[in-house]
């Protein structure tokens, strides 16, 4: 079993596109979420009379601001879009080492979406013409931090809001109340369980006891179940009859990673950020419809094109799967009334790797 890049008819249909740069650019967004300010980077590639967009989500505000200061790379030149991938995944984008590595590959899908959109635009066609793939409306959840009473009673009052919505929240030990997991139940809104395991910010800052893996996989029996660690004493046992309900996030970042998994899962997240170049991506699609592996996606907090752009490939590869990419405005502390349901209607744009939503 095994795939390689460039053996990746997804990617094939991409490579030799012609991108022409002139100069390139980078614009701060700002956002306040609850009780922190959420910071992302557009990188703005012009050439030809356009501009290809890409958004880097580094998280911590300090990265974004001192990406912003050192200023973005010269690319100059005329290249086709596999030759121009290889070399921004030879440079290094961060002026000091990150704080974690895999900042890295999410700073290097920016300036990869953005040459790709820039491309296609300059190609005068839109990403699913090229691809050959039809953008057809888009399943989404909610992903949400549950970790006290008041946030289910949150999560009541915005389901009374959007009766339809799904949703994803991340388990903490407080799930090991009783009533605060009848009240979740009480929602009929779970679609997918995320224990965090993987996430280095988080998993050393929320550890659980393998009686909690063990509760919410029996209270939720129809929920994936994403990231646990099953090499933590007691989890794999504890999770050992859920095991056709497990799915994997974090690890997921090239088609390495799925291979060197003990067994194929029924479904992978795929984010384009972690994978971190097109080739990479395209091949990870591929690998996955060969071997019969379902596919979702996330959301990384975008605040600009990231989301749309993530929303665009989950059209065309994924559409009906429990995608983790809502409307941003889902994640403010009040969500205004109004907000598309689920499904998105498509709306990619005209020309380039843009979602208009």
């Amino acid at each position: 079993m095994s795939t390689t890049f460039e053996t990746s008819t997804t990617f094939a249909k991409l490579a030799e596109l012609p991108v022409e740069i002139e100069s390139c650019s980078l614009r701060g967004l700002s956002q306040h979420f609850f009780s922190h300010d959420r910071l992302t980077t557009v990188v703005c590639l012009h050439g030809g009379g356009e501009e290809g967009l890409g958004e880097d989500i580094t998280y911590y505000p300090d990265a974004q601001l001192e990406f912003q200061r050192a200023g973005a790379p010269d690319l100059a030149g005329t290249w086709t879009l596999a030759e121009l991938g290889a070399h921004i995944d030879g440079l290094d984008l961060f002026a000091t080492t990150p704080l974690f590595e895999t900042y890295r590959t999410w700073r290097r899908w920016a300036f990869h979406s953005a040459a790709l959109d820039l491309a296609l635009r300059q190609d005068g066609r839109a990403l699913h013409e090229v691809l050959g793939l039809e953008p057809r409306p888009l399943t989404f959840v909610l992903s949400m931090v549950v970790n006290d009473a008041a946030c289910v009673d949150r999560l009541h009052s915005l389901l009374r809001r959007y009766p339809g919505l799904r949703l994803k929240p991340d388990v903490f030990p407080c799930w090991e109340d009783e009533r605060l997991l009848e009240d979740l139940a009480a929602l009929n809104a779970i679609e997918t369980l995320d224990f965090k395991n993987f996430d280095p910010a988080l998993s050393p800052l929320n550890p659980l006891d393998p009686a909690i893996y063990r509760r919410v996989a029996e209270v939720f029996p129809h929920a994936w179940l994403e990231d646990p660690d099953l090499t933590l004493p007691g989890v794999d046992a504890a999770l050992a009859p859920y095991r056709g309900r497990i799915t994997w996030d974090a690890p997921m970042r090239s088609v390495a990673a799925i291979q060197e998994l003990a067994v194929l899962p029924p479904m992978v997240n795929i984010k384009p950020s972690r994978f971190g170049s097109l080739r990479e991506l395209c091949a990870a699609y591929d690998f996955c419809a060969e071997h019969g592996i379902g596919v979702y996606a996330g959301g990384m907090l975008e605040l600009g094109p990231g989301r749309g752009q993530v929303q665009y490939l989950a059209s065309i590869f994924h559409p009906e799967a429990p995608n983790d990419i809502a409307p941003v405005a889902y994640n403010d502390a009040s969500p205004p009334d109004g907000l598309p349901s689920s499904p998105l209607a498509p709306a990619p744009a005209v020309t380039g790797f843009r979602w208009e939503a």
